[in-house]
């Protein structure tokens, strides 16, 4: 079953940049790194993800997040809101309000904490898909939430007309190669991790969605477009030239050092809310100098 897909290219895993108190979204802040992303050739904006902490979001902050973004993005590009949860009644309930301030997509984590089975996952997802009429983007990331969506799965999850894509953070690329052989057109892969756009693009994604983006929108969304194009070799070469900025941009947990990053580069967007914490002066090293490396700070 071929499906519509979402956008193709980079799209943002967007921070959400708060207040120094870190009690409130600072939205002047935040719409400026929209437009700046969009004015880049960012291809579509993730907002309330993993990156933008959706998970210390209160509801009510995660809803006029979304519709803030949707407002400023006015239709130039897709929003694609995170509104997964590991209470399938809750994503549900947070899918429909994303509905109604008018996302193109929803990003929808597995169940972390108590995870489930396989079978479990199956009827989580298409019970939240049953009550939902937008685009479904199923994300991967086990790392984070201690499941894993075996291709088997997917291949049964593709088969609901509103299941259309997956961010694969899982890291193993022959599960993922199994995944796409197994579902072809019916599950547009994306990838999760920045350093691994080109393997997957190989395998047939059609994008990222990505944090180097923030510091490096340009550059992100080139290596997915020359790959796009055909011009494999371009494609590679900005990968590998940019893994060392990759690598440090994960060298703490995602997003302590991407807001590090940012205001390094002049952004002022302040820190992540706590349980996370600080970066090490160790780590800040390694991050400056990977930015020096691509003359993104002076």
């Amino acid at each position: 079953m071929k499906k519509k897909v979402i956008f193709e290219g980079s799209a943002i895993a967007i921070i959400t940049p708060f207040t120094e108190d870190l009690k409130k979204i600072d939205y002047d802040k935040f719409e400026k790194i929209i437009n700046d992303q969009i004015a880049n050739g960012t291809d579509a904006i993730v907002v309330c993800g993993t990156t933008g902490e959706g998970s210390t979001l209160s509801h009510e902050e995660h809803t006029a997040a979304m519709k803030f973004c949707v407002d400023v993005v006015g239709k130039r590009v897709p929003v694609i809101a995170g509104t997964g949860s590991n209470d399938t009644f809750y994503a549900v309930e947070l899918s429909n309000e994303a509905e109604k301030v008018g996302v193109d997509g929803l990003l929808m984590v597995t169940p972390y904490y108590n995870k489930t089975s396989q079978s479990g996952l199956i009827e989580h997802y298409n019970y939240i898909a049953d009550r939902v009429s937008t685009p479904i983007i199923l994300y991967h990331v086990p790392s984070r939430t201690g499941m894993t969506i075996k291709p088997e799965t997917y291949y049964e999850l593709a088969k609901h007309e509103r299941i259309v894509a997956t961010k694969e953070a899982c890291g193993n690329i022959s599960e993922i190669a199994k995944t796409a052989a197994l579902c072809g057109d019916s599950l547009t892969i994306y990838s999760g991790n920045d350093d691994q756009i080109v393997p997957l693009m190989s395998l047939g994604a059609k994008g990222v969605i990505s944090v180097l983006s923030h510091v490096a929108p340009r550059v992100t969304h080139d290596i997915v477009r020359k790959y796009l194009d055909g011009d494999v070799e371009g494609s590679r070469n900005l990968q590998l030239e940019y893994l060392d900025l990759c690598n440090a941009l994960f060298c703490d947990v995602n997003p302590i050092p991407v807001k590090e990053a940012m205001n390094m580069c002049g952004w002022d967007v302040g820190r992540c809310r706590m349980p996370l914490g600080q970066m090490s002066e160790a780590g800040k090293a390694t991050l400056y100098a990977a930015l020096k490396n691509h003359n993104l700070v002076k």
